[in-house]
């Protein structure tokens, strides 16, 4: 496994993340086997990742909950990663949306940022978070400033209570203010081979800022994984409905790309899912791919891919070909 730095901090990280929103399960992901997902953390941990990723909104505190009861024993062993800014204790913030009953809200308040990191706290069953993120920007109508929300992270940092500040789904214009008011150390930005937009001037912002990067979806939902035929249904509901690489037409260009790289996973001897984690982190900027999952084999499996190191011939091969697919239908 290899590891990086997170900023300018002494916290290093395995290049594979475990996220673990999944693991949360509700509306988005279905009912969730607690024991099954506790082993499933545990095999990463075991394998060398050291990075769990999760958020108070994962489950409405079920995420949280799981990976607190699989970290018992184990904590000073891991890099744990949540988030603050979706609120639904009461009707603070500007509202998201709605689920399980919920109305969530956006509020990055300093009072109810520092609610929420006790809360997160007693559900890690731990005295201090290693990341802490944003999980989204501040909106209207009750907007709260950077500066103020900085502030807040900053004084949770002196106490302890966090380690590294980080910001989740923001743009180079969040960040410069994060800078003004503070120390980024990190953000976490949406990015597969199928969904690039960070490189154009989040990355290279990143990259000249010394501000680290986790990544999150870097399978696209399991899509490059390749495991989703043409026969696949998506349930009624479900998440993936909602991303347009999914959508047959699109399916089968992905699928048909996936295909043409059988030499590739010879090659280095492993699976399209692997050689595509590995692309992923291989790319300039990147510093830990966040790979989702629930179930021990697969977590498993994405942890090898923090293995391979790819030559640079084939890692532009790889890039020319998802060029190739342009944007989806």
């Amino acid at each position: 496994m290899q590891y990086r730095k997170i900023g300018t901090t002494d916290i290093d990280v395995s290049s594979i993340s475990l996220g673990t929103w999944a693991i949360g399960g509700g509306q988005w992901w279905g009912d969730t086997d607690e024991k099954e997902a506790i082993e499933a953390i545990h095999a990463g941990l075991d394998t060398g990742i050291n990075c769990i990723d999760t958020a108070p909104a994962y489950g409405f505190g079920r995420s949280e909950e799981i990976v607190g009861k699989a970290l018992a024993g184990r904590r000073s062993d891991v890099v744990l990663s949540t988030k603050c800014g979706l609120w639904w204790k009461d009707s603070r913030g500007s509202f998201r949306f709605e689920g399980n009953g919920k109305k969530v809200n956006i509020s990055l308040h300093p009072e109810t940022i520092r609610e929420e990191v006790e809360i997160s706290l007693k559900r890690l069953n731990t005295d201090y978070i290693d990341i802490l993120h944003t999980h989204w920007p501040s909106i209207e109508p009750d907007f709260t400033p950077i500066s103020e929300t900085m502030e807040c992270l900053t004084d949770l940092k002196k106490q302890g209570k966090i380690r590294a500040i980080a910001a989740s789904n923001v743009t180079v214009d969040h960040m410069k203010e994060h800078l003004a008011a503070g120390v980024l150390d990190a953000i976490q930005p949406r990015y597969s081979m199928l969904d690039r937009g960070i490189e154009k001037e989040i990355l290279p912002f990143c990259i000249s800022h010394s501000i680290s990067t986790l990544v999150y979806s870097p399978l696209e939902q399991g899509l490059l994984t390749g495991r989703f035929g043409m026969d696949y249904v998506i349930p009624e509901g479900q998440f993936r409905n909602n991303l347009p690489w999914f959508q047959p037409v699109n399916r089968k260009q992905v699928l048909q790309t996936l295909e043409g790289w059988n030499d590739l996973t010879e090659t280095y001897s492993c699976s399209v899912s692997q050689l595509v984690i590995a692309w992923t982190v291989g790319q300039e900027g990147i510093t830990t791919a966040l790979c989702g999952a629930r179930k021990k084999d697969h977590v498993l499996e994405n942890a090898e891919a923090g293995r391979l190191i790819l030559k640079p011939e084939d890692i532009q091969r790889m890039r020319k070909d998802v060029e190739t697919l342009g944007d989806p239908e």
